[in-house]
């Protein structure tokens, strides 16, 4: 039996004007056709070679010598060539271009993006391409707690986080509570691994530990309290939401940074504000 979009080995059975139909070993009435472009000069019927199958632009089974940058089953990084209503069209080193259908995308794409995607067939035994991968990639990476990734977003929920890819294979997830900046699909980065869960994947932050940022975060947020001429109109008791939305960091961060300026005697907190020390006195 054909296996479309895997490499096998198949036996060359007929030769024709415009190419070779080849076959499984013992079995010649399922054949598919290589073309003659790609027939080796040298090629005798019994002869074997490895070929890639898939459906031309006819719709039509055909084989190819050449080897795709990514098999049913694969993850890979894929160039956007071109984008209609209906999907967006990946370059993977074949004549026809790989199809990335709109319902298997978690963002709009643009000419010239690159996108992580499995390949995998239709109802119809087309080979297509689908963004969402989470099922797919790998978990057993040796990063440990601490250490520094290469990350790359894949898709965003708003319950849990980031989905990310680490070195475009490993399962990953900053978690929606540690993103402090905008993020969107398709961005890369560097993450720290915050912990490696019991099936392996990995949670990440977009920043350093605390200790390593309190001052950063406690000068940021004096200079916010300073621009509202000393009086922050909410403290930290204010929502996640609101924290996020005005000091662009979780409410964690702005906690410990006002607990760091309120020991050094910098601010006071009010019921509903927090006053620059200054401005108290």
């Amino acid at each position: 039996m054909f296996e479309i979009g895997r490499k096998q080995v198949l036996t060359a059975v007929k030769k024709v004007e415009f190419g070779v139909y080849f076959a499984e070993e013992g079995q010649k009435e399922e054949r598919v056709l290589l073309p003659a472009k790609e027939v080796p000069a040298d090629l005798k019927l019994g002869d074997t070679l490895e070929l890639f199958l898939y459906k031309d632009s006819s719709d039509r089974l055909i084989a190819t010598r050449r080897t795709p940058k990514i098999c049913v089953g694969e993850i890979a990084l894929l160039k956007v060539v071109g984008v209609s209503k209906i999907g967006a069209f990946l370059d993977w080193g074949l004549e026809k271009d790989l199809f990335l259908p709109f319902k298997e995308q978690t963002t709009k794409l643009n000419p010239s993006d690159e996108v992580l995607v499995r390949a995998y067939t239709d109802k119809s035994e087309r080979l297509c391409a689908s963004m969402r991968i989470y099922k797919y990639l790998a978990t057993g990476s040796d990063y440990q707690k601490d250490d520094w990734v290469n990350a790359r977003v894949y898709e965003i929920s708003e319950k849990f986080g980031a989905f990310c890819a680490v070195d475009d294979k490993y399962s990953a997830l900053i978690p929606a509570k540690e993103i402090t900046k905008d993020i969107r699909v398709l961005d890369t980065f560097e993450a720290r691994v915050t912990s490696v869960l019991d099936d392996g994947r990995l949670n990440l932050a977009l920043r350093d530990k605390a200790y390593a940022t309190i001052d950063k975060d406690a000068d940021y947020v004096k200079y916010l309290i300073n621009s509202y001429d000393g009086v922050l109109p909410f403290n930290d008791k204010a929502s996640p939401e609101t924290i996020k939305r005005e000091c662009n960091m979780s409410k964690n961060q702005f906690k410990r940074a006002v607990g760091h300026l309120l020991k050094n005697g910098e601010i006071e907190i009010g019921e509903k504000v927090i006053y620059a020390r200054e401005r108290r006195q």
